[in-house]
């Protein structure tokens, strides 16, 4: 009965006041653009067959992807900082959009390879601009706020996958891409009209100069926010390897028929749709430290083990059982908010995210690579070795970020 209650307290703190459809609008088009995201896995086998892409080539299209959604995240914090969060977050959805019909009008893989980075760059330009609009909404409450926001990036990415790959099964893969436009665009008209409009801010950062950078940096080392980064770097790369190949994975190594594979691969973010506001929630009450370390120690054994599971419902415990780390996203990046100060929180979000995601983008290239050469197996065995890496390098972290 206590969870009970304190699950309806939760809910009727972040719904009331007027700020339920804020965080609706908010969730809502970052679902639809992470589904976005995550439908590539899906439709890999589909591109490697009409583009004659390897492996290594498929791995170095995720990355592009990933580091697009890297490379736009600090001038996106940055106008995030300076201008309306409104009108960087409706750009986001309408830049996505017009960069997937260049996507499934490809001709060639470089046209191809042009248009997956223009999608990347144009989600880059929404989450740190989530971020901020949140922190400034729910004060005291980042945890639980940002946790049910990346849970409705889980539904859209358990979601949209599973339709992507019985569309590119059943029609064409571009139909799988495609039948997202519409509502990127419906996503951007929403947000447009129930955001408040809002007006520049004073910001610490007024113009890219030198000094504005060496006070960035200044403040950046201070409370383990580089620490904290580095970690961040290496569950990014775990995250973007696994996520990249896991159902290629399923279909090359463990004989599953595509759709099905489509589907386990929803379950992985089904359960972090459920575990990401529990996370959020744990890191709003006993820290940064514990509720880390209990998300991320599954997953090693998960990953460890996968090597060696076959049969569809062993496949379907493990996959739960690596879900887990979806909920470090939610503590990390609130423990970030709490600690860069207010007058950089965007600048400094897009700083760290941008540098993270970058070297992180690397893995589903050399990920790739690896499975090129017959160790698809040893890859996700050295994943989860990183893993044990940063598990011990999440026992030297306080519990809450300080902005002081």
């Amino acid at each position: 009965m206590e969870l009970v209650e304190s699950i309806g307290n939760e809910g009727r703190e972040l719904w009331g006041d007027g700020k339920g459809p804020l965080l609706v609008a908010i969730a809502g088009g970052w679902g639809i653009l992470l589904g976005t995201r995550m439908v590539y896995p899906v439709l890999l086998p589909y591109l490697r067959e009409s583009f004659g892409l390897s492996l290594t080539v498929a791995g170095l299209l995720v990355t592009v992807l990933w580091l697009g959604s890297a490379l736009g995240q600090l001038p996106g914090g940055i106008l995030a900082d300076r201008y309306s969060e409104r009108a960087v977050m409706t750009a986001g959805t309408v830049v996505v959009a017009i960069a997937l019909v260049a996507v499934v009008t490809a001709p060639t893989p470089l046209v191809l390879f042009a248009a997956t980075a223009l999608v990347g760059l144009g989600q880059s330009l929404y989450p740190i601009a989530r971020i901020t609009i949140l922190s400034d909404i729910y004060p005291g409450r980042i945890g639980s706020a940002l946790g049910v926001t990346m849970a409705t990036g889980d539904l859209g990415q358990t979601v949209l996958p599973p339709i992507a790959g019985a569309l590119a099964a059943a029609v064409a893969w571009q139909l799988g891409l495609g039948f997202i436009i519409p509502l990127l665009l419906l996503v951007g008209v929403v947000l447009w009209i129930v955001l408040p409009a809002q007006t520049p801010t004073a910001s610490a950062v007024d113009s890219l100069s030198a000094e504005s950078a060496r006070y960035v940096i200044a403040e950046l080392r201070r409370s383990n926010l580089l620490f904290v980064a580095f970690i961040l770097f290496l569950y990014i790369l775990i995250w973007q390897s696994f996520t990249g190949f896991y159902p290629t994975y399923l279909v090359e190594e463990k004989d599953l028929p595509s759709s099905v594979a489509g589907v386990l691969f929803s379950v992985f973010f089904a359960f972090g749709v459920v575990v990401k506001p529990l996370a959020g929630a744990a890191y709003d009450r006993i820290g940064m430290r514990k509720s880390l370390v209990a998300v991320l120690v599954g997953p090693v054994a998960g990953l460890a083990s996968l090597p060696f599971i076959e049969g569809i419902w062993p496949l379907v415990a493990v996959t739960a059982l690596v879900s887990t780390m979806l909920g470090s996203g939610a503590i990390t990046q609130s423990f970030l908010s709490d600690a860069i100060p207010d007058e950089i929180q965007g600048t400094g979000l897009g700083a760290v995210r941008t540098t993270s995601a970058t070297l992180g983008a690397a893995g589903p290239v050399l990920f790739g690579a690896i499975a090129d050469r017959g160790y698809f197996d040893e890859g996700y065995l050295l994943l989860a070795g990183i893993l044990v890496v940063v598990v011990l390098l999440t026992l030297r972290l306080p519990e809450h970020g300080s902005k002081d």
